[in-house]
């Protein structure tokens, strides 16, 4: 069985499946200057098999990411944020390290991730994640203006 939280070296905590209010990932989302939405994390925690948040030292969420499963062999890693100051300091590799050790511990054999361009060293090198082919549609195409 996997730890329910673990420090980094920095002293930022990880929690698995850590509490984590609506507010706090839509001010999470807009210290990066993300689109933060109200309600999203609301709306998507009862589909989450499980999700872990980092806490600084102040109990402020400076990162988070989270996972989905098939219910089987697959777990697919989504969402993965940083808060803006915080960057470039290894929460992000660190949450996505303990989210994977529990998708691990659940029995899953795969872990997936998708991403733009821009983070393919961050999640090939720094995550440990093997390039694959994959598919994609694009299920809401953007529609201009009327």
């Amino acid at each position: 069985m996997a730890a329910q939280s673990t420090s980094l070296p920095n002293g930022v905590v990880l929690r698995w499946r850590g509490p984590l209010s609506d507010a706090e990932m839509t001010d999470l989302v807009a210290s990066y200057g993300g689109t933060a939405v109200p309600e999203w994390w609301d709306t998507i925690r009862p589909h989450s098999f499980g999700w872990v948040t980092a806490r600084a030292a102040d109990d402020v969420l400076v990162g988070f990411v989270n996972i989905v499963t098939d219910g089987g062999d697959h777990a697919f890693l989504i969402d993965t944020k940083t808060r803006g100051a915080f960057q470039r300091r290894g929460i992000a590799t660190g949450v996505v390290a303990f989210a994977a050790e529990h998708a691990r511990a659940a029995g899953c054999e795969w872990l997936h991730v998708d991403f733009d361009d821009e983070l393919r060293a961050f999640y090939l090198e720094a995550c440990a994640f093997e390039p694959t082919a994959a598919g994609l549609i694009h299920l809401r195409p953007s529609q201009a203006p009327a």
